[in-house]
């Protein structure tokens, strides 16, 4: 059975929003290579409306990424999780439906890992039916000081943490998997 892995960029004070303003100058080679290791360990990308539209716009340039890292991302299916897009370009399928048994379904092929890039709404309903497996946190040296907190409404979890990585620039990599 696969893997649902959550990667989130957050903040000091738990914002979430708007990472583009906060997170690039931190984003070195160290950075991208982790990010490299772990889009390279899936086979397909989980994501929300909002986060599909910002990777897949036009002024997202991926050139500016690493190459080989833009190129995957390029390639990979895209499972996009929306009640109002009518329709997924960029490699993209809609899961407009019942989400937890949309992703379980999911879950249950064969293949890699399913990374899932940035969290919202759709998290509280993963998490409530215990489809994350791994939750990768990258924790930016910044406090945004407004905006959505990660993961703000949702029930309480225990979780137990797997590993933590320091990057040169200050980010902290925690990895956590549900208890």
């Amino acid at each position: 059975m696969r893997r649902l892995i959550e990667s989130t960029y957050v903040t000091l004070d738990g914002v979430i929003s708007s990472p583009a303003q906060w997170s690039r100058p931190y984003q070195d080679e160290q950075y991208h290579q982790y990010a490299g290791d772990l889009l390279g360990d899936t086979d397909a990308l989980l994501l929300g409306r909002q986060a599909y539209e910002e990777i897949a716009s036009p002024a997202t340039d991926l050139t500016a990424l690493d190459k080989g890292y833009a190129s995957r991302l390029d390639g990979l299916p895209k499972h996009v999780v929306s009640r109002t897009l009518k329709h997924a370009t960029w490699n993209g399928t809609l899961i407009a439906g019942d989400i937890a048994a949309e992703v379980a379904g999911l879950k249950k092929r064969p293949g890699q890992d399913i990374l899932k890039l940035g969290t919202g709404e759709i998290d509280r309903v993963l998490l409530a039916d215990k489809l994350v497996d791994e939750y990768f946190l990258w924790v930016f040296p910044v406090i945004a000081g407004r905006g959505s907190r990660l993961l703000d409404g949702a029930d309480t979890a225990h979780l137990t943490l797997r590993g933590t990585t320091r990057l040169n620039s200050g980010v902290v990599l925690l990895t956590y998997a549900p208890t």
